[in-house]
């Protein structure tokens, strides 16, 4: 290249830096018009929707045009803090979220390291995409299938316990509320580990191949190749997945619990199944309280975000990877 011409590209090159945001925005206005759906969508979804939290501090009646309703000040969180339920709730709501995420959360990553060691490729292959399958099954058929298989009345797992000799009698799993955490757990997992292993499976499969190499050449173990390359690898993203993890603590899959406990009408699985949600859901919608409906959630909106903006300052904190 000669002198003239890298003089040429230098002054193009601060040329297109002093132009102006807007007008390198007009110059893409073809790719812009691209992102037009996509910020539509996000605004009529996710900010109009905000402006129903003003609900919360009123006492909203239908027909009142939205925003123009009698102020209530924080009465309605008053009377959600009152509530007898309302600590039960946040107690079931923690215990679940915290099973988890220390339990639930590590073993999507496990799965995933598990399939990269795998060497028969049909057989990854399938072990993949049955893993996917039930994630893809909605939570009314999940929750009868957990009805048919725990049932007293025949139910295969109980059956099968008693034939081992584990139990003498069929145990109630939907009839006493000790058992109903560790089934929620255990139905998650069951349902998301492979599609919560995708994003995992993903980041393994961007590990260079030299590197696990020169550790077969410096006599590492399979174990310390799963520890000290794969795992340590992909931590970046595990600590990513882990904050949204955090910043979602106060949402117990509504989902799941309603359908679990049959719309809650199983009042044996009150105490321990009765969640924010569902408690949101009991006392404010279904009983037409939509200004305590909006405060309640407009707490558990807060509460969230402040996990998440924690989780995020802690982890740059210890110069780890950060959402923002």
């Amino acid at each position: 290249m000669s002198l003239k011409q890298a003089q040429a590209n230098g002054q193009a090159v601060q040329v297109r830096k002093k132009k102006g945001t807007f007008a390198r925005m007009l110059e893409q206005w073809d790719l812009q018009i691209l992102l037009v759906p996509g910020i539509l969508l996000v605004l009529l979804f996710s900010y109009v929707p905000m402006y129903g939290v003003i609900m919360g501090f009123q006492n909203f009646k239908l027909g009142d045009f939205p925003g123009f309703s009698e102020w209530a000040g924080f009465k309605h969180f008053q009377t959600m803090f009152a509530d007898k339920y309302f600590g039960l709730a946040m107690r079931n709501t923690l215990v679940i979220s915290a099973l988890k995420m220390f339990i639930g959360f590590p073993i999507p990553i496990l799965f995933a390291v598990m399939l990269n060691e795998m060497r028969i490729q049909p057989i990854k292959k399938s072990v993949q995409t049955i893993s996917y399958l039930p994630h893809f099954i909605s939570w009314v058929v999940t929750a009868t299938l957990m009805f048919d298989l725990l049932s007293t009345d025949g139910g295969a797992v109980n059956e099968f316990l008693m034939w081992i000799g584990i139990i003498k009698q069929p145990i109630g799993f939907f009839s006493d509320g000790k058992y109903f955490w560790g089934l929620t757990l255990l139905t998650d997992i069951w349902k998301e580990l492979g599609w919560n292993a995708i994003i995992f499976v993903a980041a393994i499969t961007s590990i260079s191949q030299d590197m696990y190499e020169a550790a077969d050449i410096d006599g590492a173990t399979r174990v310390q190749k799963m520890w000290h390359i794969t795992i340590k690898s992909i931590k970046p993203t595990i600590i990513l997945m882990f904050i949204f993890q955090v910043g979602g603590i106060l949402n117990a899959n509504f989902d799941q619990i309603m359908m679990l406990t049959k719309q809650m009408s199983n009042a044996m699985l009150k105490e321990y199944a009765d969640v924010i949600d569902t408690f949101i859901y009991r006392l404010g919608v279904s009983q037409g309280r939509f200004s305590f409906a909006a405060a309640a959630g407009l707490f558990k909106s807060v509460i969230n975000f402040a996990l998440l903006l924690s989780a995020n300052w802690i982890a740059g904190k210890f110069g780890e990877s950060q959402l923002f």
